[in-house]
């Protein structure tokens, strides 16, 4: 590598090649002469994505704008599209905008109509290529819940995100669906400072923040955030069926809805509402005496076939008509699941308003304790699968933010990047060896591909790697978007 030495200091010119170990007779070199690259030339599918969903047009309807426009170089949607794109892309952290900004594609998904910032109003000064919002300006889009800072003009609407997450997760479901099931669950999301809410949890050892997620299927419908002392299955959750089950109604007109949630959720005031309002639940039971007193014969059942089988375990199911002594309004159907394994006796209760007989023209065994409990309850183990993509794949539980309503939008932007995914995974990958990868997966396999950008005065040509494995998923992905083949290439 050419350089220029003193005592005190070392130039090195950046034009000039670097020279690495040989290849056999081969010299290796190295310079920046390769023109606009990306490593996110999956870019160019959420944008379709988002296109065909509407997504970030919606959302920019919940914000007010209150910046002179004449001095803007970024449009209210473009930030939005920038943060959610990134998110979806894997980058969590607003630093990581301080060198996204100089990425074309990331700007053509953005539709910025020039990719390297040419018709930014200092686009003389500025580096070249940067055509999207530095971290500092998304900053002050998400602090902009601040109504007195006069640094912060772009103002949300929480009322109107929380509604818009809503409406587009409703709009996913199949209007003509039976069916509904939202299941409910709680998370604690860590903190590491001094977060507005955040309080010590024994079960995650540290300080949280408890957010409240409602799913149909893998597609999410809310997300409150709560403080860390918030009661799990309790704070919030009429508030959400309220709010809800309307929506639902007015999409899915024939479908009946269930509620499905683990035994935090199983309060006398949910189940009431849900039993005034026509919504079935299926709720976890936490073990009592009284419970436990129901089930001796059962599990010595269970006990018996299992020695009779030599099993490593066996069960046996109850049915039963059950009413705490103070908490409960009524007699509710309960049923218990009475198992026995090497490790001892492991009973678990469930209670549900679903009709034991089932629904007419249907499966009449599908209620019954047994199927009820092992195919329907259990399957809520899928929202907790989908739970950890919001933690592991996108930054759902990132609470860096000072107050609880700036943490807030970060969960809506998190949890609306990862509808993004979900249609593009639900929708667009259907039947195909994505169709069921996580988020991450899709992310990994699908969305990080190399390309170079090259803009004309007519055309933004984007140049993916010829290496790329799944060349042909990725065809088969963008024409399902509506991208259409052009005569004569290749």
């Amino acid at each position: 590598m050419p350089t220029s030495t003193s005592a005190s200091r070392t130039t090195v010119c950046p034009t000039e090649p670097l020279l690495f170990a040989d290849l056999g007779r081969r010299q290796v070199l190295a310079d920046f002469s390769g023109g606009y690259l990306s490593s996110d030339g999956g870019a160019l599918l959420l944008r379709q994505v988002d296109a065909s969903l509407g997504l970030t047009a919606r959302l920019a309807q919940a914000f007010t704008d209150a910046r002179d426009q004449s001095y803007c170089d970024h449009s209210l949607r473009e930030l939005l599209t920038q943060r959610l794109l990134a998110e979806a892309l894997g980058y969590d952290n607003l630093n990581d905008h301080a060198t996204l900004r100089l990425d074309p594609l990331l700007a053509v998904a953005c539709n910025k109509r020039e990719p390297l910032g040419a018709d930014r109003r200092q686009a003389a000064t500025a580096a070249p290529a940067v055509a999207l919002a530095a971290p500092a300006t998304l900053q002050r889009l998400e602090q902009g819940h601040r109504p007195d800072d006069r640094y912060h003009k772009i103002h949300p609407a929480p009322q109107q995100i929380e509604a818009t997450l809503l409406t587009m997760g409703v709009r996913c479901l199949d209007k003509h669906a039976r069916e509904i099931v939202l299941d409910f669950d709680a998370m604690g999301h860590l903190v590491h400072g001094l977060q507005e809410g955040g309080h010590f949890n024994a079960y995650y050892d540290g300080y949280i923040l408890s957010p409240l997620y409602v799913f149909a299927g893998a597609v999410p419908l809310w997300a409150a955030l709560r403080p860390g002392d918030a009661d799990a299955g309790f704070d919030g959750v009429i508030a959400a069926l309220e709010a809800i089950v309307p929506v639902l109604r007015q999409r899915c007109k024939k479908a009946r809805i269930i509620v499905r949630g683990d035994s935090a959720f199983a309060r006398e005031a949910t189940m009431a509402w849900c039993e005034k309002h026509g919504v079935y639940y299926c709720f976890g039971l936490a073990p009592n005496a009284r419970l436990l007193a129901q089930i001796p014969e059962t599990l010595a059942a269970a006990r018996a076939r299992r020695c009779l089988t030599g099993a490593q375990s066996a069960r046996a199911f109850k049915e039963f008509d059950y009413q705490t002594l103070n908490s409960w309004s009524r007699v509710r159907r309960v049923i218990a699941k009475a198992e026995v394994m090497a490790a001892g006796d492991n009973p678990r209760f469930i209670v549900t308003n679903l009709p034991a007989r089932g629904f007419r023209g249907e499966d009449r065994s599908r209620f019954t304790a047994a199927p009820l409990y092992e195919n329907f309850y259990c399957a809520r183990g899928d929202m907790e699968n989908v739970l950890k993509q919001q933690v592991l794949d996108l930054p759902g539980d990132r609470m860096s933010a000072h107050d609880l309503k700036g943490n807030q939008l970060r969960l809506w932007l998190a949890t609306l990047a990862y509808l993004l995914l979900e249609r593009l995974r639900n929708v667009y990958l259907r039947g195909t060896e994505l169709a069921r990868a996580t988020v991450g997966t899709i992310r990994r396999r699908l969305l990080k591909v190399a390309a170079a950008v090259r803009v004309s005065v007519r055309r933004v040509t984007v140049q993916l790697s010829s290496a790329f494995p799944l060349q042909g998923l990725f065809r088969q992905v963008a024409r399902r978007l509506g991208a259409e083949a052009v005569p004569g290439a290749p």
